[in-house]
């Protein structure tokens, strides 16, 4: 996974780079100073997970997390323990405090793993899933819909069904948009797979996928 570390003290910067180069799974693009600098990283490279400091010059890092588009996983990394309820209204993976040790670092890295499937390119067919441990490749054509079922989410394939734990915002954060519309709070269907489209519903042949109320603006672009 490519990190970003976003944080104004030298010290702090220096403490988690050594924690990330010790961890296989991590690999450091940046140390960054300020939001600023970070936002150029990330219209360069491709970020998996930044650990975001959050009282910073001209811009904190809630106010930088905010004005993400589609944010890579953040893990906030700060002095200040008031913040931490707006962290998790973020979606933020974790909020650790200063002076982070190797096994809250450690513990927040399981988190992540544990939360989410990190492995996708945008430009591939297909994205691996985190499913009872193990990493399935899954090609986007085969997939049906996915539905939310609290913290996980149901995907419904050819090849059968598979449970991740991951939010529905994530997932459409993962496969195309191109390819995949959220049709509903709780669903997310595949476009080549459409055969019947209604205000109400959308068929997959005969699977019948409700159309929520405030996504019938997205029904128009299914026949695109």
């Amino acid at each position: 996974m490519n990190c970003l570390i976003v944080d104004d003290e030298p010290l702090a910067q220096d403490i988690l780079e050594t924690y990330i180069k010790g961890n296989n799974n991590l690999c450091l693009i940046k140390k960054c100073s300020t939001a600023i600098e970070a936002f150029e990283v990330l219209h360069q490279q491709k970020i998996d997970l930044i650990f975001l400091d959050i009282k910073m010059p001209a811009l904190s890092g809630i106010d930088f997390l905010k004005s993400l588009k589609n944010p890579p996983a953040v893990i906030f990394t700060t002095a200040f323990s008031e913040y931490a309820v707006t962290s998790y209204e973020l979606e933020a993976v974790d909020y650790l405090l200063k002076p982070i040790t190797t096994e809250r670092f450690q513990k927040s890295l399981d988190k992540l793993f544990r939360s989410q499937s990190m492995l996708i390119d945008t430009e591939k067919e297909y994205t691996y899933f985190k499913v009872s441990g193990n990493l399935v490749k899954v090609s986007h054509t085969e997939i049906l819909y996915a539905q939310s079922i609290r913290d996980y989410i149901m995907l419904y394939t050819k090849i059968g069904n598979l449970m991740v734990h991951m939010t529905m915002k994530y997932l459409c954060g993962l496969l195309p948009e191109s390819q995949f519309k959220r049709i509903h709070r709780s669903y997310l269907v595949n476009k080549i797979h459409i055969t019947a489209i209604s205000k109400s519903q959308v068929l997959l042949n005969e699977i019948e996928i409700p159309v929520g109320e405030i996504y019938r603006g997205n029904i128009s672009h299914l026949a695109e």
